[in-house]
């Protein structure tokens, strides 16, 4: 889910592990050379989680890395059936209002069109039972980024 922390948290915890980076919406942008939002207004939702998909698959391929994935990626069930075999899963959650906190500044975000409480709300319903999958939840809301690492490390499972 967006406003979460995972661009924050995956490139703390990159550094501390001495691992490798990815951000799948970096990636996406690379390969199509067009930022999300434009992605989005000129070729539609459908088109960006092909492509999502696409990147996500080729780099869980490669090994010590930290993959951030846009908070769509678990929308497909393929996709979640890959990150879960591919390697060790958390996923990283808030409350509406934290969520509704952190994103309002930001324009940016394709999916938050419109009345941005509504779209949180909305979001959240659709997507509530998507992350069940993952090794590890965390709920960012009351957590400073730095914590959410220290708790990651401490419950990770190798």
């Amino acid at each position: 889910m967006m406003g979460t922390g995972k661009t924050t948290v995956s490139s703390l915890l990159a550094d501390r592990l001495g691992y490798k980076l990815v951000d799948i919406d970096a990636e996406i942008e690379a390969q199509e050379d067009c930022p999300i939002p434009v992605l989005f207004e000129q070729k539609g939702e459908a088109y960006f989680r092909e492509i999502e998909t696409s990147v996500l698959l080729r780099v869980l391929d490669q090994s010590s890395q930290i993959i951030s994935t846009g908070g769509g990626s678990v929308l497909k069930p393929h996709n979640c059936d890959a990150m879960k075999k591919a390697g060790w899963v958390v996923a990283l959650t808030a409350s509406a209002e934290a969520i509704i906190r952190r994103v309002s500044a930001n324009r940016d975000r394709p999916l938050l069109a419109g009345n941005v409480e509504e779209r949180v709300h909305q979001i959240m319903q659709e997507r509530q039972t998507k992350y069940s999958f993952a090794d590890l939840t965390v709920d960012t809301s009351e957590m400073e980024p730095e914590e959410v690492v220290h708790y990651i490390l401490a419950h990770h499972r190798v």
